[in-house]
């Protein structure tokens, strides 16, 4: 096996860059570096040199020797100055070595899985863990890299085993008087409890916390949606134009709102359009509303009646009526509220100028609080739709077994147990999982 090694923290320059070395010859990489071999797991601090003996850089220097280290393998790490030279001058030295390469895309973290330091739901933890953009993103990716799903999967794969260990003895010995005579019962009841865990576990959706709130802004041309948009992004992400028909695309703004993420896509004009490219861009609006989680129906305050329709209009989306332009009403802001309100079927109303920037602070309490009940509702067990099918696939063989009971025989009631547990297998990453990891382990940056 090659030993690999690369630039682990951001691109230079920077005050410190950590390089990373993993495999059978990184102790002779660190000690041609370095002249020596440091203390395992304590920071020393060592002068660099090339094959010439030229002074690279001071550095510290860490050793971490396999199987106790990150990848389950030796493992060396440089602290240096994070020049661009320096860096360069390093990696170039360990490239010359014999048997180095650099590292590809998350080869680290596929070493360790595969020598059985991480499963596969902690490195899938990990990867959202260094792409949390929000606090609840990182709680959520930390508890899954800390073994949250895993640790429950091998619990349960634990007692599967269990229970197939007693169907097996009743098959294998079914004549021996010293194995007893209730071994099936004993099995059902093994797994009996776990069909509802394993239901429970898989119920939620917390991969909707990964992708984020998606709220759609839409409505009829010029009643402010980009204003609007850019109010909350509070920078100018989408252009505004008192022409009609100006956004032709689905502009997507992420921010972070209370610690949860949230993805606002200002969408075209909704009208009827003789242009092509416009006739485009109010089918993408119409699906952008169909597959966002909350619509935003922005109404001119001055035009109530022309854009109601709108906003009552395919109710398969949550909507809210969000009356703008309030600061040019002639007539009070009172008098058209109630006469919208008048009009409207249970849809939550605002009132706000997003040009002014008066009631857009109440819009966003209002989207908090919508979006802490919309995330916090969801269990954070399973946050991506491959661990709600293992955990389906696991819950249906075992509903299959407590439904045949002991007339089902033991064998067949040993082979749903059997699927069961490769289900969870697969989960983990114990067997047949070759497919994704290529997909997995893409997405992480070199180094990790």
């Amino acid at each position: 096996m090659s030993t690999i090694f690369a630039l682990s923290s951001g691109r230079p320059p920077a005050a410190i860059a950590v390089i990373r070395i993993s495999g059978p010859a990184a102790r002779a990489g660190l000690a041609a570096l370095m002249g020596r071999l440091p203390q395992p797991r304590r920071a020393t601090l060592a002068r660099l040199r090339d094959p010439a003996q030229e002074i690279i850089d001071e550095a510290l220097a860490l050793w971490f020797p396999g199987p106790a280290s990150e990848t389950g393998e030796d493992m060396a790490e440089l602290q240096v100055h994070g020049g661009r030279a320096i860096v360069a001058r390093v990696l170039e030295v360990l490239g010359g070595l014999e048997g180095f390469r650099l590292a590809e895309p998350g080869e680290f973290t596929r070493r360790a899985f595969e020598n059985g330091r991480l499963d596969l739901t902690a490195v899938e933890g990990l990867a959202d863990l260094i792409y949390a953009d929000t606090e609840a993103q990182r709680r959520q990716a930390f508890r899954q890299y800390r073994g949250e799903l895993g640790i429950r999967a091998e619990t349960w794969r634990d007692r599967l085993i269990e229970a197939l260990a007693l169907l097996d003895a009743g098959i294998d010995f079914p004549d021996e008087g010293d194995v007893p005579g209730d071994l099936t019962a004993r099995a059902l009841a093994i797994i009996s409890p776990l069909v509802d865990e394993l239901r429970q576990a898989g119920a939620g959706q917390g991969e909707r916390l990964r992708e984020g709130l998606r709220v759609a802004i839409a409505g009829a041309p010029n009643v402010g949606k980009s204003t609007l948009l850019n109010r909350l992004a509070r920078r100018d992400a989408a252009i505004v134009s008192p022409h009609a028909g100006t956004t032709r695309d689905v502009i997507e703004v992420h921010f972070d709102l209370g610690g949860y993420p949230v993805t606002l896509l200002d969408t075209a004009g909704l009208r009827e359009a003789a242009d092509p490219v416009e006739q485009e861009g109010i089918r993408r609006a119409w699906s952008a509303v169909a597959d966002a989680d909350l619509a935003l129906w922005v109404v001119d305050a001055s035009k109530v009646e022309t854009g109601l329709w709108l906003a009552q209009s395919s109710a398969a989306t949550p909507r809210w009526i969000v009356l703008n332009k309030t600061d040019l009403l002639t007539a009070p802001a009172a008098d058209t509220v109630a006469k919208v309100s008048g009009q409207l079927r249970g849809h939550t109303l605002l009132t706000l100028s997003a040009m002014t920037g008066a009631g857009v602070d109440e819009l966003l309490r209002t989207l908090g609080a919508f979006a802490e009940s919309f995330f916090t509702a969801e269990p954070a067990l399973v946050t991506r739709e491959r661990h709600r099918v293992a955990l389906q696939t696991a819950s249906e063989a075992l509903d299959d077994a407590l439904r045949l009971g002991p007339r089902g025989g033991d064998e067949v009631l040993a082979e749903q147990i059997r699927r069961a547990t490769r289900a969870l297998e697969r989960l983990t990453g114990r067997i047949g999982v070759e497919d994704v990891l290529d997909v997995i382990f893409r997405d992480f940056c070199i180094g990790k």
